[in-house]
């Protein structure tokens, strides 16, 4: 593989001698050749990671392929063979609907988007290789090697010039299209998402999190209703929320570590007992003498001995007596609520409403809290004051890392450029030495830098996370979301320009020492060779980093080699299954970064674009099967609202292209009108990214943010379809008229039958099932292609519209509405609110008295009941836990079932042992355990959960 120093160095055109230019020839006629060579071991290093993955994935399912039977029921993925490549066109068969009830919107957006930049660059990959390659390999720059095939070979009085210009006048206009395309279907989805059942159905999306709340309206929660019920539906629940005192949570901490204890113990005892049983006949077993702990006063010093399963038994009843005498004392009220109405819509009106007078009262409000894992509970006491200081300070240690990461960077680039630097007096005497201490400084440049920036990069995710949580704020799904724009603008300044210009500048510079005035013809010269760096790093990612992503050797060895060692209770058996999740806030600003590179050296360097083609499509191929079987993200729920930001970063690469694109063109201005034109173009162009760039933020942001009202009474009008909506808006248009035309005609009561009878002849005629597949191709392709496009593609090729392999969904439609309406008939607390929400499913599935009883703000009276099962659910863990802990062993005989009932007793109603769903295999003597078994443990505490 190529070192660093060889891919960073730069080639500088000397002319003093010809011996000089002889030598420069020389190295850089070998930088093809190097170049190809580290392809070829990169591409060999991949193939056989991705032979082991597929040699590897039939036999650790727990790593490859956990969807399949550790999550829930119904977003399952089916198992694949075990053929080699047997998972790449399953994977890709899976219809984009089906994607989104799976894995979720966000998933589904996420790999859209990677899927959306591979078909950019696989256009400009195209349009370059038959425009501006031909130009700059026919240039007489007098470049030789890679740098032959860079604008850097062009000579800056060709009027071939107006090649890359027309070029990149033509690439930015597609990609804005792309953009905006890409932005109009997702608010279209997203809106559609928003009102589907599957989403209207969980409490979470009628949710908010208020923070800041006064203390006179922490203690008046009628008051607080009074408030939030001026929206429509009123509210359903209010939830102050409460930490426990340091007391109580160290009790519960204490009881949890004992919890596990126990069952560890427990478990290996009735292995013991299983070995033992089996030795000896069943007529002179003897049950084996129990296992014994030392005990510990003041936590360190050691005692005598004591029977492990008393002694654990005890401190857990001990624990649970005072969990359940606990008092108010041992809680505190917080200066937050959670606030569930009974129409989403109130919800997201709720967020943008301006709710006190006062300052910073009331004044963040976050929707769509889906669960209380997703709450940073710790962040919710602080102060609005508090918040404001964290976040200038946060903000400040922020620029100082980036200062000292600058300088850090640009020393590292320095080293890596040691034959340029000591081309200046002041650092000559690196290489004044003999040959073995040159040959030493050369591999000191290409091994350490590049260690170091890795080391650094890696924990630099870890630190601009934690400055966001110290920072106050207040869920992780938006310290990941603020974390994808922090970290991309780090490492678009030091990975990508600070790297790039320091070694661009500090090779004009030794270049230019003695002769300043050829600065501007080394800029033309020096820039593009700097692209090199960029596409030796593009390479390595495309093919090493999508390599190791699907090998996913860490996961390996922690999912399945570990717990074969430390994994001795069911509990933590059943950890060990649960699938991984997928690290969004360092993962989305690395591909952007490479999108930047990719886009932004498409016209000075075509051949980048190539492999950034290549990296954006592998990674799709591999991303369809890791969200369909690997990853599963159960907090991280926002609707696809990363995808927003990952435009915005898109739209960031194209503003670094057009200011690479005028320096360009300034730097080879030679006087001429031609050239002066070729600078008015470029800047024209960045103009037109300005005009778009507010466009989007005018249009489009204010509604993928929140529900609009009117598409929220449209929902209760027309339900959404199971399907992809139309994302062109003649659907919407012509619901609308119809719903004028009816004029409120049709009755609450009525409203289940008409649509189920619309639905019906919906589902069986062709030109309705004809139109669900355009709909799905208009989503997928219509902001990549003109509409008209798609539709003479359509009229040539009506086949396509036949596939009946796309109706799956359509048969399935029913069953689905079916089984929202099964969920709707749950009961609440005992209170006269039901658990249906007053969305378009439930609106249509309730009877006539529920719909008007709904749609009545005076009738929907606030209760303040926190006793419920929703309050569970949102509660911080530490203030529900209950009195009672449940532990899961396998049994080993009658005599271990006495063992149990002493326990039970023991715990004094307290303790409850779980036998069911875990056994002892005959032939290993290891404990399995059956995942799909329930071990009702759901509201048991913190303490009980399996997970």
């Amino acid at each position: 593989m190529v070192s660093i120093q060889d891919l960073l160095s730069g080639e500088g055109s000397d002319t003093k001698d010809s011996s000089s230019s002889s030598s420069n020839n020389d190295s850089t006629s070998n930088s093809i050749e190097t170049f190809v060579s580290s392809v070829l071991i990169n591409m060999f290093i991949s193939l056989v990671l991705l032979l082991a993955f597929c040699i590897l994935r039939p036999r650790f399912r727990r790593v490859y392929a956990p969807r399949t039977y550790a999550v829930e029921r119904d977003k399952r993925s089916e198992p694949i063979g075990s053929g080699l490549f047997s998972w790449i066109p399953v994977s890709l068969r899976v219809a984009d609907t089906e994607m989104v009830r799976r894995a979720g919107l966000d998933t589904y957006m996420f790999v859209r988007t990677i899927r959306t930049m591979f078909i950019m660059f696989l256009v400009i990959s195209v349009l370059s290789a038959g425009t501006i390659l031909p130009v700059n390999i026919q240039g007489q720059g007098g470049q030789v090697g890679l740098n032959s095939l860079s604008i850097g070979n062009v000579d800056p009085k060709s009027a071939w010039l107006w090649v890359h210009v027309g070029f990149f006048t033509v690439s930015v206009i597609w990609a804005l299209h792309v953009i905006v395309g890409e932005l109009r279907i997702y608010a279209r989805i997203r809106l559609w998402w928003l009102t589907h059942p599957d989403n209207v159905r969980n409490p979470g999306s009628s949710t908010i999190l208020v923070s800041h709340v006064p203390k006179t309206l922490v203690a008046n929660k009628q008051r607080l209703g009074e408030i939030f019920g001026c929206f429509p539906g009123g509210v359903r629940q209010i939830l102050i929320s409460r930490a426990a005192s340091s007391e109580l949570a160290s009790t519960i901490k204490r009881r949890d570590s004992a919890v596990k204890r126990l069952e560890k113990v427990l478990t290996a005892y009735a292995v013991r007992c299983t070995r033992e049983y089996r030795r000896e006949s069943a007529a002179e077993y003897v049950e084996p003498p129990r296992p014994t702990i030392r005990r510990r006063y003041l936590g360190v010093v050691p005692g005598s001995k004591a029977d492990a399963i008393e002694y654990y038994t005890s401190e857990i009843t001990q624990c649970n007596e005072f969990i359940a005498e606990a008092n108010e004392k041992h809680y505190r009220n917080e200066p937050a609520a959670l606030v569930t109405f009974h129409e989403p819509v109130a919800a997201h009106m709720a967020a943008q409403t301006v709710l006190d007078y006062k300052p910073f009262s009331m004044s963040q409000v976050s929707v769509g809290v889906n669960s209380p894992d997703d709450i940073i509970w710790s962040n919710l006491k602080m102060s609005a004051w508090s918040k404001r200081l964290r976040g200038y300070v946060s903000f400040g240690i922020t620029m100082g890392i980036t200062a000292v990461w600058t300088l850090v960077t640009a020393l590292l680039s320095a080293l890596v450029q040691v034959k340029n630097l000591a081309q200046l007096k002041p650092f000559a005497w690196l290489l004044e030495n003999n040959k073995g201490s040159a040959w030493a400084v050369g591999m000191f440049s290409g091994f350490v830098p590049s260690m170091v920036l890795a080391l650094l990069m890696t924990a630099l995710p870890h630190i601009l996370r934690l400055l966001l949580r110290l920072e106050g704020t207040a869920r992780k799904s938006v310290v990941e979301l603020r974390l994808l724009h922090r970290l991309y603008f780090f490492q678009v300044w030091n990975v990508y320009l600070v790297t790039i210009f320091s070694s661009s500048v500090l090779a004009i510079a030794a270049n230019s020492i003695n002769q300043p005035e050829k600065i501007i013809e080394l800029v033309q010269t020096q820039v593009p060779q700097s692209a090199t760096n960029i596409l030796t790093y593009v390479v390595l990612l495309a093919f090493i980093g999508a390599a190791k992503e699907i090998l996913q050797g860490t996961r390996l060895a922690v999912r399945y080699v570990a717990p074969m060692i430390a994994a001795k209770t069911a509990r933590a058996m059943r950890r060990a299954e649960q699938p991984g999740e997928f690290d969004w806030g360092s993962q989305i600003p690395t591909h952007s970064l490479v999108f930047l590179m990719g886009l932004s050296y498409s016209f000075i360097a075509p051949v980048v674009a190539w492999f950034a083609m290549v990296y954006f499509g592998l990674f799709y191929v591999i991303y369809r099967y890791q969200f369909l079987y690997v990853y599963n993200d159960k907090t991280w729920a926002t609707g696809g609202l990363s995808f927003p930001r990952a435009a915005k970063q898109m739209l960031v690469a194209l503003y670094v292209s057009e200011v690479y694109m005028v320096l360009m063109m300034v730097a080879k201005l030679t006087g001429s009108a031609g050239a002066i034109m070729r600078v008015v173009v470029a800047a024209i162009v960045l103009a037109l990214t300005v005009a778009v760039h507010m466009y989007i933020n005018d249009v489009y942001m204010p509604i993928i943010n929140h529900l609009p009202l009117k598409k929220a009474l449209d929902a209760k009008r027309v339900p959404p379809s199971a399907d992809f909506p139309s994302v062109l808006g003649s659907e919407d248009d012509r619901e609308e008229e119809e719903g004028n035309n009816n004029n409120g005609d049709i009755e609450p009561g009525e409203l289940l039958s008409v649509c189920e009878k619309a639905d019906l002849e919906a589902a069986t005629p062709v030109s309705s099932k004809r139109l669900v597949k355009r709909n799905r191709i208009y989503a997928m392709y219509s902001s990549l292609v003109p509409v008209c496009a798609i539709n003479v593609f359509l009229w040539l090729f009506p086949c396509v519209l036949q596939d009946k392999a796309i109706y799956d969904s359509m048969s399935n439609r029913h069953q689905f509405y079916a089984s929202s309406h099964n969920n709707l008939d749950k009961e609440d607390d005992g209170t006269e609110n039901t658990l249906a929400s007053v969305s378009s499913l439930r609106s249509i599935s309730q009877t006539s008295t529920a719909t008007s009883h709904l749609a009545s703000n005076q009738q929907n009276q606030f209760k303040a009941v926190d006793n419920n099962e929703l309050a569970a659910r949102l509660s911080n863990p530490m203030t529900c836990a209950k009195p009672v802990s449940r532990l899961w062993v396998p049994l080993a005989g009658k005599l271990f079932e006495r063992l149990v009932e002493e326990v039970e007793s023991q715990g004094q109603g307290a303790i409850h042992l779980v036998t069911q769903g875990v056994w002892i295999d005959d032939n290993s003597l290891k404990i399995q355990i059956d995942l799909d078994f329930d071990v009702g443990i759901e509201t048991d505490g913190p303490c009980s959960s399996i997970s």
